[in-house]
């Protein structure tokens, strides 16, 4: 039986960042947007409400005691969840205008365009899983609580500069086109394909802390280690596939769209000429 362990630190933080999103959106947005216009669509809410209650179940009981202290699987799971369902329903959940009143100051927007860039994304998430998943740094930060904390902090964090090609809804910052967003998302869902190779197949166990740690519901650190990796690609995969058809029906509606708009200009042309050969 795993006991209970209260985490009133986790509690507070998401209370903060609910807090602040409130406040935005009743004391900044409405001098910020039309007045005919909504500061915040209800997608919109339910998204950002749904990144938190991602990042709450992350990092409370009992995720991140099993994380911890028995399952290196849990661990991983906890690492998908901040980085591939938190990070982006949270980035969804941002209206335009609450992008660029965050963004507004100079160095940061700065910053925004320069990690924004698709190759800087991939290159960032990809160099920060490889970092928090490096045997020795996992064996230290599973035993020392606030690490732990600054390890996932970094790990969302490198997971807004991923998704920030694919999901902000700023033309101000780099952002891909429907079919450049599929290609993006393709690549990152094969990179992680080496590391989770590693534990998949893997015949001794990577990491000393989960093969000391007590065992428990009679999973064995290999055992545990082979559902980590299946996780890690299975798992994210699924996440980045799916967006990705999300997308995919997100453009071909485009362009159907586009189509129906020429087929239908092109009928009104030729009714208009027409109509000008009639009257001459």
């Amino acid at each position: 039986m795993i006991a209970y362990h209260a985490h009133p630190e986790v509690w507070l933080l998401v209370a903060v960042a609910a807090c602040w999103y409130e406040w935005a959106l009743r004391r900044v947005g409405p001098g910020r947007v039309h007045p005919i216009e909504r500061v915040a669509t209800r997608k919109q809410v339910l998204s950002f409400s749904a990144g938190l209650l991602a990042l709450w179940i992350a990092a409370d009981w009992p995720i991140h005691d099993l994380s911890e202290r028995y399952l290196f699987s849990v661990h991983m799971f906890q690492h998908l969840l901040i980085s591939l369902v938190a990070a982006p329903l949270l980035m969804v959940g941002l209206p335009a205008w609450l992008w660029r009143w965050l963004l507004q100051p100079k160095p940061v927007m700065a910053a925004a365009r320069f990690f924004g860039r698709p190759i800087i994304g991939i290159i960032v998430f990809n160099g920060v899983i490889a970092f928090t998943h490096a045997p020795a740094v996992v064996n230290v930060a599973v035993t020392h609580e606030y690490l732990h904390f600054l390890l996932h902090l970094l790990l969302f964090a490198s997971a807004v500069c991923m998704f920030m090609p694919v999901l902000n809804p700023l033309i101000e910052l780099p952002r891909l086109s429907y079919p450049g967003r599929m290609l993006y998302l393709f690549v990152m869902s094969l990179l992680p394909t080496v590391p989770a190779s590693f534990l998949t197949f893997g015949h001794t166990v990577l990491y000393h802390h989960y093969a000391v740690v007590p065992r428990i519901w009679g999973i064995s650190a290999l055992t545990d280690q082979l559902f980590a990796g299946l996780l890690m690609k299975l798992g994210g995969g699924a996440v980045l596939w799916g967006m990705m058809s999300w997308y995919f029906f997100k453009w071909a509606t485009t362009e159907q769209r586009e189509n129906v708009d020429v087929i239908e200009m092109g009928r009104l042309e030729r009714e208009l000429h027409r109509a000008g050969a009639t009257k001459s």
